[in-house]
């Protein structure tokens, strides 16, 4: 019976451990005369500057950079990668990034980040740079995660040629191309986790992306769960009060762990110090037969 309980307490201790090993720090970076302000999250016992992890961009939902885009970033590096949860509308007067929870002025400001698709792209390049320049990430492993607008944010990231392993989007209403040939530069791996009732993503939209994916040869994946409607990964969603919008847990663990497959494929896993695992591999290219 000691014995058991003193593995138990061991095991305990341990977890305790692991999750006191993650730290964070707000990070402020610039772009056209706008401070932006990410927050950036690490495991310190995996993530050194003479043992650098992979990098993951959390781009957040229409409501700006907030809590629940932190809790993405921390969830991130408690699996041991290094990642920042990025800003898209600049910080407001307290010096915090701009947050809300009205979706009147959530819609305003999306709206004005995404009208330019320029703009859109580069505010996500220099939130990406502000990884990047982290000596604890490894340049050559970075992936980018998104949510509702921050799935299109990701998506129009990797159409500048940036270079990303992966892409993920979760609950995105937009993840086809306005003008296809930008496809052409897409480096990454691309898996778009839908919900199938989801009524924000317009119809035919998953099949356009689809086709145009195909046309490019770029490697791509739909993961469609059932009876799951839009922001179904947020857990405060149903607080919004917003038609369509609702939390789904089964939805929002599956499509975690398709994301956490993905990385390790992508990634080869976390390197520990002193091994060889978490060597770079070369993006998987679609197949053949879906190049024709």
């Amino acid at each position: 019976m000691r014995s058991v309980f003193f593995s138990l307490a061991a095991s305990l201790a341990l977890s305790s451990g692991a999750i006191a090993d993650v730290k964070e720090k707000t990070i402020e970076y610039q772009h056209g005369g706008t401070t932006f302000v990410g927050l950036l999250a690490w495991d310190d016992a995996k993530a050194t500057e003479a043992n650098p992890q992979p990098g993951v961009l959390v781009c957040p939902e229409w409501w700006g950079n907030n809590d629940y885009a932190h809790s993405r970033a921390r969830q991130l590096a408690a699996l041991g990668y290094v990642a920042i949860a990025i800003d898209m509308y600049g910080k407001d007067a307290s010096g915090s990034a701009k947050t809300t929870t009205d979706p009147k002025q959530a819609s305003d400001w999306s709206s004005a980040t995404m009208k330019d698709p320029a703009v859109m792209r580069a505010r996500a390049q220099a939130g990406m740079k502000a990884l990047t320049d982290q000596k604890i990430v490894d340049a050559k492993r970075v992936a980018a995660i998104g949510y509702c607008m921050g799935g299109t944010v990701a998506t129009e990231l990797a159409r500048t040629g940036a270079d990303l392993k992966g892409v993920v989007t979760f609950h995105a209403s937009k993840v086809s191309a306005s003008d296809a040939a930008d496809n052409k530069k897409i480096k990454a791996m691309i898996l778009v986790c839908h919900g199938n009732e989801d009524t924000f993503v317009p119809p035919g939209e998953l099949a356009t992306f689809a086709a145009q994916m195909k046309e490019a040869g770029i490697d791509y994946e739909i993961d469609a769960y059932a009876n799951a409607v839009h922001a179904f990964t947020n857990k405060n969603a149903d607080s919004y009060k917003v038609p369509g919008v609702k939390y789904n847990q089964r939805a929002d663990h599956r499509s975690w762990e398709r994301m956490k497959s993905l990385f390790v494929e992508l990634f080869g896993g976390v390197k520990e110090a002193g091994s060889d695992a978490g060597k770079p591999t070369e993006n998987p290219k679609a197949p053949a037969d879906i190049q024709k």
